[in-house]
């Protein structure tokens, strides 16, 4: 595994797109991903959405030795995400000198259906 994916390697979240102050990651939710009732876990969704999140900060953040770190995060869930393709869509709402807010949607992208809507608040180390 290659060090720089790490973890996002490891659960299988790609970047697919990233502008300024947004970011859209995708992940193939497959059996690894899913809870007994054979839906995506909310932790998955939530490591989605979470990624994303960073990707869009990371986008605003102008120093390549500062990195997004993840203060809190509120994921709410809107439906349940099944095995396919689930994409989220984050972008910056508002930079501050010491914490960020950032939103993002999560949809199945099978349907476009919203399965997740979330807020997380981020601070940058460097």
């Amino acid at each position: 595994m290659d060090e720089k994916g790490g973890f996002r390697e490891l659960v299988g979240a790609e970047l697919a797109e990233a502008e300024e102050g947004r970011a859209v990651v995708r992940m193939r939710a497959e059996g690894r991903h899913l809870n007994p009732g054979g839906t995506v876990h909310g932790g998955a969704i939530s490591t989605l959405v979470d990624i994303s999140m960073a990707e869009a900060l990371n986008t605003a953040v102008a120093d390549d030795d500062e990195r997004p770190v993840t203060v809190g995060m509120t994921v709410n869930f809107m439906a349940l995400a099944k095995p396919g393709v689930v994409a989220s869509s984050a972008r910056v709402r508002k930079g501050g000198k010491r914490v960020t807010v950032v939103e993002a949607e999560v949809v199945q992208e099978e349907d476009e259906e919203v399965v997740a809507l979330a807020t997380g608040t981020y601070t940058v180390v460097g």
